[in-house]
Protein backbone atom coordinates (compact mmCIF):
# COMPACT_ATOMS: atom_id res chain seq x y z
CA UNK A 1 0.00 0.00 0.00
CA UNK A 2 3.20 2.20 0.50
CA UNK A 3 4.23 1.85 -2.74
CA UNK A 4 1.20 2.69 -4.23
CA UNK A 5 0.68 5.89 -2.39
CA UNK A 6 4.23 6.73 -3.13
CA UNK A 7 3.71 6.39 -7.00
CA UNK A 8 0.21 8.45 -5.97
CA UNK A 9 2.35 11.10 -4.95
CA UNK A 10 4.15 11.19 -8.04
CA UNK A 11 2.13 11.01 -10.12
CA UNK A 12 0.25 14.37 -8.89
CA UNK A 13 3.80 15.80 -8.59
CA UNK A 14 4.53 15.17 -12.00
CA UNK A 15 1.17 16.57 -13.25
CA UNK A 16 1.53 19.50 -10.99
CA UNK A 17 4.91 20.28 -12.03
CA UNK A 18 5.72 19.02 -15.26
CA UNK A 19 4.72 19.86 -19.13
CA UNK A 20 2.73 16.83 -19.62
CA UNK A 21 2.14 16.66 -23.76
CA UNK A 22 2.96 12.85 -23.31
CA UNK A 23 5.15 13.34 -26.42
CA UNK A 24 7.67 11.14 -25.22
CA UNK A 25 8.17 7.53 -23.89
CA UNK A 26 8.93 7.72 -20.54
CA UNK A 27 5.67 10.08 -19.67
CA UNK A 28 3.31 7.34 -21.40
CA UNK A 29 5.39 4.96 -19.64
CA UNK A 30 4.51 6.30 -16.70
CA UNK A 31 0.85 6.78 -16.85
CA UNK A 32 0.69 3.21 -18.30
CA UNK A 33 2.56 2.09 -15.25
CA UNK A 34 0.56 4.13 -12.57
CA UNK A 35 -2.68 2.09 -14.24
CA UNK A 36 -1.04 -1.22 -13.59
CA UNK A 37 0.22 -0.31 -9.96
CA UNK A 38 -3.47 0.43 -9.36
CA UNK A 39 -4.87 -2.38 -10.76
CA UNK A 40 -2.34 -4.43 -8.60
CA UNK A 41 -3.38 -2.73 -5.85
CA UNK A 42 -6.94 -3.84 -6.35
CA UNK A 43 -6.14 -7.47 -7.47
CA UNK A 44 -4.95 -7.57 -4.07
CA UNK A 45 -7.69 -6.21 -2.56
CA UNK A 46 -10.02 -8.52 -4.43
CA UNK A 47 -7.96 -12.12 -3.69
CA UNK A 48 -10.03 -15.01 -3.51
CA UNK A 49 -9.34 -17.03 -0.73
CA UNK A 50 -7.39 -20.20 -0.08
CA UNK A 51 -8.92 -23.00 -2.04
CA UNK A 52 -11.33 -21.06 -3.95
CA UNK A 53 -11.71 -22.01 -7.52
CA UNK A 54 -10.35 -18.74 -8.92
CA UNK A 55 -7.52 -18.18 -6.64
CA UNK A 56 -5.02 -19.57 -9.30
CA UNK A 57 -6.27 -17.74 -11.71
CA UNK A 58 -6.13 -14.86 -9.32
CA UNK A 59 -2.27 -15.45 -8.43
CA UNK A 60 -1.04 -16.19 -12.01
CA UNK A 61 -2.56 -12.31 -12.65
CA UNK A 62 -1.45 -10.77 -9.38
CA UNK A 63 2.01 -11.94 -10.00
CA UNK A 64 2.12 -11.04 -13.69
CA UNK A 65 1.11 -7.78 -12.79
CA UNK A 66 3.45 -7.43 -10.11
CA UNK A 67 6.39 -8.65 -12.77
CA UNK A 68 5.68 -6.00 -15.26
CA UNK A 69 5.30 -2.99 -13.03
CA UNK A 70 9.17 -4.37 -11.70
CA UNK A 71 10.12 -4.87 -15.55
CA UNK A 72 8.46 -1.25 -16.41
CA UNK A 73 10.05 0.37 -13.64
CA UNK A 74 13.29 -0.34 -14.61
CA UNK A 75 12.67 0.61 -18.10
CA UNK A 76 10.72 4.34 -16.87
CA UNK A 77 13.80 4.92 -15.02
CA UNK A 78 16.02 5.09 -18.55
CA UNK A 79 13.82 6.39 -20.39
CA UNK A 80 13.46 8.77 -17.84
CA UNK A 81 17.71 9.92 -18.05
CA UNK A 82 17.11 9.99 -21.45
CA UNK A 83 14.55 12.31 -21.59
CA UNK A 84 16.20 14.27 -18.65
CA UNK A 85 19.07 14.50 -21.36
CA UNK A 86 17.51 15.56 -23.93
CA UNK A 87 15.69 18.69 -21.90
CA UNK A 88 18.87 19.75 -19.90
CA UNK A 89 21.89 18.38 -22.15
CA UNK A 90 23.30 17.04 -18.94
CA UNK A 91 24.77 13.94 -18.50
CA UNK A 92 23.57 10.88 -17.42
CA UNK A 93 25.91 8.25 -17.49
CA UNK A 94 26.93 8.31 -13.88
CA UNK A 95 23.09 7.78 -13.20
CA UNK A 96 23.15 5.14 -15.43
CA UNK A 97 25.94 3.59 -14.17
CA UNK A 98 24.53 3.95 -10.33
CA UNK A 99 21.44 2.85 -11.57
CA UNK A 100 22.68 -0.33 -13.70
CA UNK A 101 24.80 -1.20 -10.07
CA UNK A 102 21.55 -1.10 -7.99
CA UNK A 103 19.41 -2.96 -10.21
CA UNK A 104 22.56 -5.98 -10.26
CA UNK A 105 22.78 -6.23 -6.91
CA UNK A 106 19.43 -6.49 -6.59
CA UNK A 107 19.28 -9.11 -8.91
CA UNK A 108 21.96 -11.32 -7.00
CA UNK A 109 20.09 -11.09 -3.41
CA UNK A 110 16.95 -11.80 -5.44
CA UNK A 111 18.58 -14.81 -7.26
CA UNK A 112 20.81 -15.61 -4.16
CA UNK A 113 17.72 -15.74 -1.52
CA UNK A 114 15.85 -18.18 -4.21
CA UNK A 115 18.81 -20.69 -3.92
CA UNK A 116 19.76 -20.14 -0.39
CA UNK A 117 17.94 -22.87 1.24
CA UNK A 118 19.14 -25.66 -1.88
CA UNK A 119 22.62 -24.13 -0.69
CA UNK A 120 22.56 -24.87 2.67
CA UNK A 121 20.48 -28.54 1.58
CA UNK A 122 24.21 -29.00 0.22
CA UNK A 123 26.09 -28.42 3.12
CA UNK A 124 28.27 -25.46 1.06
CA UNK A 125 27.57 -23.07 4.09
CA UNK A 126 30.85 -22.34 6.10
CA UNK A 127 30.42 -24.55 9.45
CA UNK A 128 27.44 -26.40 8.24
CA UNK A 129 29.34 -29.00 6.40
CA UNK A 130 27.68 -32.74 6.31
CA UNK A 131 29.37 -35.02 7.87
CA UNK A 132 30.56 -38.22 6.07
CA UNK A 133 30.57 -41.30 8.32
CA UNK A 134 32.52 -44.62 6.49
CA UNK A 135 32.06 -47.98 7.37
CA UNK A 136 35.16 -48.18 9.53
CA UNK A 137 33.89 -45.03 12.07
CA UNK A 138 30.23 -46.70 12.28
CA UNK A 139 31.26 -49.73 13.24
CA UNK A 140 33.83 -48.12 15.80
CA UNK A 141 31.19 -46.10 17.03
CA UNK A 142 29.06 -49.44 17.61
CA UNK A 143 31.63 -50.86 19.45
CA UNK A 144 32.00 -48.33 21.55
CA UNK A 145 28.38 -48.16 22.47
CA UNK A 146 28.62 -51.69 23.51
CA UNK A 147 31.50 -51.36 25.33
CA UNK A 148 29.64 -48.66 27.20
CA UNK A 149 26.59 -50.98 27.74
CA UNK A 150 29.05 -53.73 29.11
CA UNK A 151 30.45 -51.75 31.39
CA UNK A 152 27.28 -50.28 32.65
CA UNK A 153 25.68 -53.82 33.59
CA UNK A 154 28.79 -54.25 35.80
Amino acid sequence: MLSVLLATAGAVMSIKNFNNAFNNHHQRLGVALYGIIWLQALTGVLRPWRGCKGRSAWFFAHWLLGTAVCILGVISIYTGLGAYYEKTSRRTELWAIAFTAEISVIVFIYLFQDKWVHIEKQGVILGHEPVRHTEEHISSTDEMKQNESASENC
